[in-house]
């Protein structure tokens, strides 16, 4: 006769005998968070169904992964206003089916009139509300977005499909309307006090005032007639035709910074790429001005020296070692990174295999440092040198990975007048006063202080990860501040290090530390009360509130060519293939 405990000990050989009979030990559980989207050929992860299906149906008509990159960035501007953009600016990742990769930095550039105290009033302090780095017409750099994507397309287009195609679905939603989603027309409610200060801002946005409720159809008429415009005389309209006189008319009606010259002389760069290795696999990502790549490489570096897929993708352990390499990476962000251009960053001493070394030697396994203790590194070699993303991956296996933003979501809420273009507020990712946090708590240094024609340090990480025979196996990116980086890092990490698949990748829990404020930011429910206690006894603060860190899409490819797409459960969108 069998005891009760004798019972219940043989229940639970059977369970775990059952588990391993259905679920051989080598499979990953991960079924709580979802698969990806699976297609043949080709697919498009964005945040938004719409956008996806215009850059799908470009590639179902011929056209490669960059054509639909630029088709999908210019539906974004119309079906998703808070981060889509043709009034940002941002960065193109590509690498091409014969292994050519470049970067394309389209990043907004600070007016003529900017200057190293264009934001601090006669006493030397932060100026707040109108007038400030974060609001209002004095806010915005001059737009690349149109110059970036007309780029991308005249140098690595499939040649198949012109400008003038790629325009139209974004023109014609924009002027027929679609319906609005719940989150998005709460999300305008939500912005009221910045949009409603701005005639055109709110007039569009906020109906006037009376507000748009779910389920209503939004039509965005002065952004169609804009990309009309743009649609016939090309993106340079943007910038010299009819569209550039009413923005620069509105700038010097409200005491802005932007200049018909500024627009007039806007360009985009080429740049080469940031390579890495982690644990074998080559990553590509971007460089200076953004200071993602350079970050995600250090902690890479960092961590592998540990063996993380032992310490398991949510321990204690794990998130002590990420947040301290965090912790010093970002000291080093602070310091050393800005335009290129204009600042020299010592981008290979900052990735020294021996420099990182001795910044891990300081990482103590069972003890938090403090960061007052903590400042940047002394690197050798110096040498001249909100936000959404979508991934495209095509059929003959042509990779984007773009990220792009207007900053802030809704950016400076203005709309310029008579256009319907929303304008960014770039010029907070300068540093407005050096060694002050600016909108996102990151400590700024003077080698990003404002400067005519500058572009300004950023947090975008678009990242291509090639398998160990060189083929693409997954891109990635984020929205969200510098917590791009700590989603795109984690994904990369989870990919590698825990043999997730990329959706389980992007929707694992994740943790945020960037050096000042010193803390940890963990999400909500996602991290056990266990591990949070086993933390702050090695000496780790926590943020007040729990909060999503970011939200990525991706996309990868399996052994078998097929095309799997992530979107973050953080955030809406769709993964549309064929």
């Amino acid at each position: 006769m069998l005891t009760k405990k004798s019972k219940k000990a043989l229940i639970w050989l059977l369970l775990t005998a059952f588990c391993f009979t259905f679920f051989p030990a080598d499979s990953k559980l991960y079924a709580a968070w979802g698969e990806p989207v699976r297609a043949r050929r080709a697919i498009v992860a964005s945040q938004h169904e719409l956008a996806s299906k215009i850059g799908a149906d470009v590639m179902r008509r011929g056209g490669n992964a960059v054509d639909a990159a630029v088709a999908v960035g210019l539906a974004l501007a119309v079906v998703y206003p808070e981060a889509g953009n043709i009034g940002g600016g941002g960065f193109m990742l590509i690498r091409l089916k014969n292994g050519t990769t470049t970067a394309i930095d389209y990043r907004e550039m600070a007016p003529a009139a900017a200057n190293r105290n264009v934001f601090v009033d006669k006493s030397g302090n932060l100026i707040k509300g109108e007038g400030s780095s974060t609001i209002g017409y004095r806010a915005s750099g001059v737009p690349g977005t149109p110059a970036g994507f007309d780029y991308a397309l005249k140098k690595y287009g499939s040649g198949k499909l012109k400008w003038a195609d790629l325009i139209e679905p974004a023109r014609k939603i924009a002027a027929d309307g679609y319906v609005l989603s719940y989150r998005l027309a709460n999300l305008f409610k939500s912005y009221q006090r910045n949009l409603e200060k701005y005639p055109d801002s709110k007039k569009i946005f906020l109906n006037g005032g009376k507000f748009y409720e779910e389920g209503e159809i939004f039509k965005q008429p002065e952004l169609a007639a804009t990309l009309a415009r743009m649609q016939k005389q090309g993106a340079q309209e943007f910038y010299t035709g009819e569209t550039a006189r009413l923005i620069a008319a509105d700038m010097r009606a409200n005491n802005g910074l932007i200049t018909l010259d500024d627009l007039k002389n806007y360009v985009p760069k080429e740049r080469a790429p940031l390579r890495g290795t982690y644990r074998g696999y080559e990553v590509i990502t971007m460089p200076p001005p953004s200071s993602g790549g350079i970050v995600m490489m250090q902690v890479l570096q960092t961590l592998e020296a540990y063996d993380v897929r032992a310490m398991g993708y949510n321990s204690a352990q794990k998130y002590h070692v990420l947040a301290e390499s965090l912790r010093r990476s970002f000291a080093d962000r602070a310091e050393f990174m800005a335009d290129p251009d204009f600042a020299q960053v010592p981008i290979s001493g900052l990735l020294d295999k021996s420099y990182l070394a001795n910044r891990r030697a300081t990482i103590n396994l069972s003890k938090a440092t403090s960061s007052k203790e903590i400042g940047h590194g002394a690197p050798a070699g110096v040498e001249p040198m909100d936000t959404t993303h979508y991934t495209v991956v095509d059929a003959d296996g042509n990779v984007v990975s773009n990220t792009y933003t207007i900053n802030d979501l809704y950016g400076s809420a203005v709309t310029a007048k008579g256009t319907g273009v929303l304008l960014n507020d770039e010029m907070d990712d300068f540093a407005a006063r050096p060694g002050t946090a600016n909108l996102f708590g990151l400590i700024q240094g003077e080698r990003n202080k404002v400067e005519p024609k500058k572009r300004p340090l950023s947090s975008m990480t678009p990242t291509i990860v090639l398998k160990k025979d060189g083929s693409p196996w997954f891109a990635v990116g984020a929205r969200g501040g510098p917590r791009i980086i700590t989603a795109v890092l984690q994904t990369v990490i989870n990919m590698i290090d825990h043999d997730m698949n990329i959706q389980a990748a992007i929707d694992a829990p994740r943790i945020h530390h960037q050096w000042f404020p010193d803390e940890i930011l963990s999400e909500p429910f996602g991290m056990s009360p266990d591990t949070r206690s086993i933390l702050e006894r090695f000496g780790h603060k926590f943020a007040e509130k729990p909060a999503n860190i970011a939200s990525a899409t991706g996309v990868a490819i399996d052994e078998q060519g097929v095309r799997l797409g992530a979107i973050d459960s953080r955030s809406d969108g769709a993964a549309i293939g064929y």
